[in-house]
């Protein structure tokens, strides 16, 4: 067994997409029109899905805004640097919302950025 993807629904896919592409640097690995159902799926990555778990955007057509809610923690993204990838997203417009650091109760150096949904993504190093 293995993971295939985590499902996020964002209002505004071409926002979104140029976050996870532009900011984050991911790859989109595919996308599909559902005209019927209406909505769409995109499915992102850092490598072919076959290989690594994906992220997957679902934009439903005619919904405006969604209630994040209080159970969703975060996504984790692993880095090279957490505080020079804290410099290249802002740089890029990203918004971080923890600085680099030593996590609270440990060493782990981590940080915080948001996406444009205000879904929270952690940063950690290697």
């Amino acid at each position: 067994m293995r993971l295939l993807h985590t499902m996020l629904r964002v209002r505004n896919l071409e926002k979104s997409l140029a976050f996870y592409t532009d900011v984050l640097g991911m790859s989109l690995l595919r996308q599909k029109d559902y005209p019927d159902g209406k909505f769409t799926l995109a499915f992102l990555g850092y490598g072919p899905e076959s290989e690594n778990t994906a992220l997957e955007l679902t934009h439903n057509w005619e919904t405006d805004d969604y209630e994040l809610g209080n159970a969703f923690g975060h996504l984790a993204i692993q880095v090279d640097d957490v505080y020079q990838a804290c410099d290249a997203i802002r740089e890029k417009g990203g918004v971080i919302t923890r600085e680099p650091g030593p996590m609270k109760h440990g060493s782990t150096i981590l940080a915080f950025c948001q996406d444009p949904d205000g879904y929270s993504i952690e940063l950690l190093s290697k």
